[in-house]
């Protein structure tokens, strides 16, 4: 045994003092602690959970689940988003209003003037007393009327292709693009697709039939919400949310 040796004990392979674990390597009653940003022992990690993201005694809010009716919400693939305030919505309402006023304006001008041509074509219709007259003139009210009925379906299908097509395939309008809003899926956070956009539409025109109180009415439903989701009742019926981006 030489002087500064610190392994009194010859026979020690491991050159350290008795009962002592090897360095380096957990030894009986000496638990090896954990590296940071791992999991310990009494936390395993969740299938595709994060590394550095605490186990099964951190439990994670589930989807949909409001965050103390703050406004924000969990939602699917996005993970947390805020809910938009009918303030946002309005505005965004008042948009779509004058986008699809401007084409009614368009289409409108379009429809009298075709109108108001038709009219000018009894003056072709000869004399009253001709024997063609009658029919004549019957022709022609007939071609006005059908060119009014042909711009309510054209109103119509205007109303329709823009509302529902970009709900369903976009999430969004003209004017909630605008100001930031979007219209997805509760449960899975997508788009709401040509099912729901489809309920989500006609609820409110269903209403317009009712004299419009109908229609206000859904309009204003989200202020009865008391889950905090500001959902109205077209969007309970298609299932979908509607949040800031």
């Amino acid at each position: 045994m030489s002087f500064g040796d610190p392994n009194p004990n010859p026979n020690n392979p491991y050159g350290q003092q008795p009962n002592q674990p090897p360095q380096e390597q957990p030894g009986y009653g000496y638990p090896q602690q954990p590296q940071q940003g791992q999991p310990g022992y009494g936390y395993p990690q969740q299938p595709g959970q994060p590394q550095g993201q605490p186990g099964y005694g951190y439990p994670q809010q589930a989807p949909g689940t409001l965050q103390a009716n703050n406004g924000y919400i969990n939602v699917p693939v996005l993970g947390t988003v805020q809910v938009a305030s009918m303030g946002r919505r309005l505005g965004a309402r008042c948009i779509d209003a004058a986008v699809i006023g401007v084409l009614y304006g368009i289409l409108s001008a379009i429809g009298v003037a075709s109108a108001m041509g038709i009219a000018k074509s009894v003056d072709d219709c000869g004399s009253s007393l001709d024997p063609g007259y009658q029919s004549c003139v019957n022709e022609a009210s007939g071609s006005i009327i059908a060119t009014m009925l042909g711009m309510v379906a054209i109103f119509g299908l205007i109303t329709l292709l823009y509302e529902w097509l970009m709900i369903s395939l976009l999430g969004s309008t003209l004017g909630k693009m605008a100001l930031g809003v979007k219209v997805v899926k509760e449960n899975t956070g997508l788009n709401p697709g040509l099912g729901a956009g489809f309920i989500r539409w006609i609820i409110p025109i269903v209403g317009v039939f009712l004299c419009y109180i109908g229609a206000l009415l859904v309009y204003l439903s989200p202020f009865f919400d008391n889950s905090g989701k500001l959902q109205g009742w077209h969007d309970r019926a298609a299932g979908t949310l509607v949040i800031k981006k």
